[in-house]
């Protein structure tokens, strides 16, 4: 594991993108695919029994899956000798029966994203439950608002969260929508055309989708990846959001200006030689995951550009990139979630700070009221401060 990780990982994030859940997936797909195919009339429901019987953890030998992966290229042939390999000759022979690798490690990866996306929607939530309480808390403490990092005219802390707050609501959606997207079957073959399963493709790919929850799709997905790329765009959205969020606490933390504080606690953002300090931890732990999220996210990009029927090397991409994509965007959520639940608010250091600039923060009101009478030119000229 990364020292990132280690320090502030989403674990129910970094579950759904473990090895174990992997190679589960992986049976699962594979006992439904025989289920669809007794469906199908391909064969009969004993058989499809006991390959699905088959199909559990226990027959996997992990250390030779991945020796022979490295050989082989990919996890899912030797997967599928180690199921045929519990199995008499002739139920062995229909394992697999239609498919090719990659409809079975996108399948899979389509259960991973979509229970990935379920999850960044429940930390989004708590952001943003977390947002609403200071919002409704502050919807009075005045507070200096600033542009082009100078003191503007007066706001309050609860109209700067409701910003955010807003934000997030339309990255909800947003991951709502990606989730509706993702969650789609694979299962067209080696060059997408179904060719081995023939007219009975729909029937088989339908009963797979119905057994594992996902939506069926009639035209292949192999080169397609503008869903998974759509997902991870919306990651960097996200994070985004995350990343200015946490700046702006660190912004406001700042010794000199001193309006808000992280939540304290013993040895807390402690420094090993400074005593005094209390660093931002929160907000730096947000900010690493949502930059690294965003890097992530710019490779799948590359990843679309995947050529003919199937990808030669591409695919490849997503592999680091999906997983480093969605652990990095649940790490800066639930990172952002800890920041805004213990935020520490001091509204009278935003009312000390209003008076920094001896009452100017006012100068745009004072202007307008002027201008009823002499217009707003006149009454700007009359209150710029000459010589400044």
């Amino acid at each position: 594991m990364d020292l990132l990780s280690a320090v502030g990982a989403d674990e129910a994030m970094t579950a759904i993108f473990a090895e174990d859940r992997a190679v589960r997936d992986w049976l699962a797909v594979e006992a439904a695919l025989a289920r669809g195919l007794a469906v199908a009339g391909i064969i009969d429901d004993p058989a499809a029994d006991r390959i699905a019987a088959a199909c559990r953890p226990e027959v996997v030998d992990r250390d030779a899956l991945w020796t022979e992966s490295a050989m082989v290229g990919y996890p899912i042939f030797p997967l599928v000798r180690m199921i045929c390999g519990a199995l008499a000759p002739d139920d062995a022979g229909f394992v697999h029966f239609g498919a090719t690798t990659q409809d079975i490690m996108d399948t899979a990866l389509a259960l991973q994203l979509r229970d990935g996306c379920t999850r960044l929607l429940e930390l989004v939530g708590a952001v943003g439950d977390a947002l609403a309480v200071l919002v409704r808390a502050h919807e009075g403490t005045v507070m200096a608002g600033r542009t082009h990092a100078q003191q503007a005219v007066p706001t309050t802390f609860g109209a700067k969260c409701a910003v955010f707050l807003d934000e997030f609501q339309r990255h909800r959606e947003r991951l709502v929508t990606a989730r509706d997207r993702i969650r789609v079957v694979s299962l067209f073959g080696a060059g997408g055309t179904s060719a081995a399963l023939g007219r009975r493709a729909d029937v088989v790919r339908a009963e797979v989708a119905r057994r594992l929850d996902l939506a069926v799709t009639i035209v292949p997905w192999h080169v397609a990846r503008d869903r998974v790329a759509e997902l991870t765009g919306v990651c960097a959205l996200v994070c985004a959001t995350c990343v200015r969020l946490a700046r702006e606490m660190v912004d406001l933390s700042r010794t000199e200006i001193g309006e808000v504080a992280e939540a304290d606690g013993m040895y807390r953002g402690a420094s090993s030689t400074m005593p005094q300090k209390a660093n931002p931890i929160s907000a730096e732990l947000t900010i690493g995951f949502g930059l690294t999220a965003q890097a992530s996210a710019a490779a799948m990009l590359r990843a679309m550009e995947a050529g003919h029927e199937r990808a030669a090397g591409e695919w490849q991409i997503e592999w680091h990139a999906l997983p480093t994509t969605l652990t990095s965007t649940a790490g800066a959520l639930r990172m952002a979630a800890a920041l805004v639940e213990g935020l520490r608010v001091f509204p009278d250091r935003m009312r000390t700070n209003l008076a920094a600039d001896g009452g100017r923060i006012m100068a745009e009101a004072y202007m307008i009221t002027l201008a009823a009478q002499l217009g707003r030119d006149r009454a700007h000229e009359l209150l710029y401060p000459r010589g400044a």
